[in-house]
């Protein structure tokens, strides 16, 4: 049997002693990381000290991703299978909690798991929710439910840190993978420490919903930034008639002080949608376009391993309400042979834990990727649907490309548009893979100028790269946080 132990927070090492021979290779192999492990011994006893962490896009060395991993052991030439692995239960160190079963290692966050439990949570909330000390000068955000640091948050927390570097600043993570900015503070979902920071920072900034019954203390403030400008439906406006759904969005808007608009069409729609009635909406571009006017993107290249010279197309398609993985309408390896391109894939934050990472020739599966605007900077086209993506990207004058095979499924089933988009998009909207490719390899976007003119004028105004600049001047003129 191989014997099998933890390392706090760094390694599993396994141990075979008596039989084979050492292996080629042995790895921890996830939906979204791969880590290989580090070989010593000869003969008939071996080790392989696994990891627990990886470095990925160039960012920090992270506890591994939270999830199930496979340890594959792959035997050399002439050697005979790995015997059964030995379990390992339960450890906690302070990044990662990890057990080992039946050959397959499940990673969590660090929580106690005396705080485990709907019981404990909901002790915690309760003792946070009311406490009576005063407020902290400090920020508490959050994006896609902790998946991530990025999107307008990040943004608006790299130009607070800028102007006011006084202010603590709390990131909501899931887990110890997703990498903060310089100077935040992580705090793990469901820890005493989150819990404690969401209850006393003057300032929440969030871009969906919140979540674990939130309840605002005197003197809070929270500023949904949200996290794009509809094309499809959303909230009230959803098709179909639901009253638990309707009243959950009530709701919830009820919970924010200020919502964050990227133009004057979003105003319009978000205030209805949720009925945000009497509070302020600030239309002021979206903090996380800024870099898109002007980035360096050769730096986002190298990190993606990318030539200056190729000609990157990146694919981000929306999900969709009635599957949880990313739709399968394209296949980015025959995309990128057939185009001469470099294919980008990324998936929406909802498919990020169903999903798997697609491999290829050519082909990066980006779906992991922190921030979605270091994407758009380094790509030369986008590939999307109905993603809101489309009114960020606009932002470079890059040309863009609509694949909606299920146009009218969408449209008359699933969600429904505010606007016909065949009729307005800045670019062409195809019904297949084939003359997806066409369009790339002969398409005019000079066909499309006119359209992308009136769609930047009307959706990309605000967009000018101070939008961070502007929210933070109100945050602090308003007094959400104390100069």
């Amino acid at each position: 049997m191989t014997q099998a132990r933890f390392d706090t927070d760094g390694e599993l090492t396994l141990v075979l002693a008596g039989t084979g021979t050492r292996p080629e290779r042995v790895e921890l192999v996830g939906p979204r990381s791969r880590v290989s492990a580090r070989l010593t011994g000869r003969g008939r006893t071996w080790r392989a000290a696994l990891p627990l962490h990886a470095a990925k896009w160039g960012g920090p060395d992270l506890p591994l991703p939270s999830g199930e991993y496979a340890v594959v052991i792959t035997p050399g030439p002439d050697a005979e299978p790995a015997a059964h692995i030995g379990d390992v239960p339960l450890t906690a160190g302070t990044r990662l909690r990890a057990e080992l079963r039946d050959g397959v290692l499940r990673v969590g966050p660090p929580i106690d798991p005396a705080y485990d439990s709907g019981e404990a949570q909901a002790a915690l909330e309760r003792r946070y929710a009311t406490r009576t000390a005063p407020l902290e000068n400090a920020v508490f955000f959050e994006s896609f439910y902790g998946r991530n640091a990025g999107c307008n948050p990040l943004a608006i927390d790299r130009e607070l840190a800028r102007v006011a570097p006084w202010v603590t600043r709390y990131w909501s993570v899931v887990d110890h993978s997703v990498a903060v900015p310089d100077g935040a503070v992580a705090v793990v979902e469901g820890s005493p420490e989150w819990w404690r920071a969401r209850g006393a920072a003057r300032l929440l900034v969030v871009n969906d919903w919140l979540r674990r019954r939130y309840a605002r203390r005197p003197g809070q403030r929270v500023l949904q930034t949200w996290h794009g400008t509809p094309l499809k439906r959303l909230a009230l406006h959803r098709p179909g008639f639901d009253p638990r759904r309707m009243l959950a969005v009530v709701r919830e808007s009820l919970r924010w002080n200020v919502l964050l608009a990227q133009n004057a069409y979003a105003e319009r729609i978000l205030r209805k949608a949720y009925a945000f009635l009497r509070r302020p909406i600030w239309v002021e571009g979206y903090p996380r376009n800024d870099v898109l006017v002007d980035g360096d993107r050769s730096g986002i290249r190298r990190m993606l391993g990318i030539g200056d010279h190729e000609r990157v197309l990146l694919y981000a398609p929306t999900w969709r309400d009635d599957r949880a993985e990313m739709v399968d309408f394209l296949d980015p390896v025959a995309f990128a042979r057939d185009t001469d391109s470099v294919v980008l894939v990324r998936g929406h934050s909802r498919t990020l834990l169903p999903g798997r990472d697609v491999e290829g020739p050519r082909v990066i599966d980006v779906t992991g990727f922190p921030d979605t605007a270091q994407l758009l900077l380094a790509a030369d086209a986008l590939v999307t649907d109905y993603s809101s993506v489309m009114f960020d990207f606009s932002v470079t004058g890059r040309p863009m490309y609509f694949l909606v095979p299920d146009i009218d499924h969408y449209r008359g089933e699933l969600r429904g548009f505010y606007f016909d988009l065949a009729r307005h998009a800045p670019g062409p909207v195809l019904a297949s893979a084939a003359d997806l490719v066409d369009a790339v390899r002969n398409g005019d976007p000079d066909r499309f100028a006119e359209r992308y003119r009136r769609w930047h004028e009307r959706f990309n105004a605000r967009d000018d790269g101070h939008a961070a600049e502007r929210v933070v001047a109100r945050i602090l003129d308003q007094g959400f946080v104390e100069r």
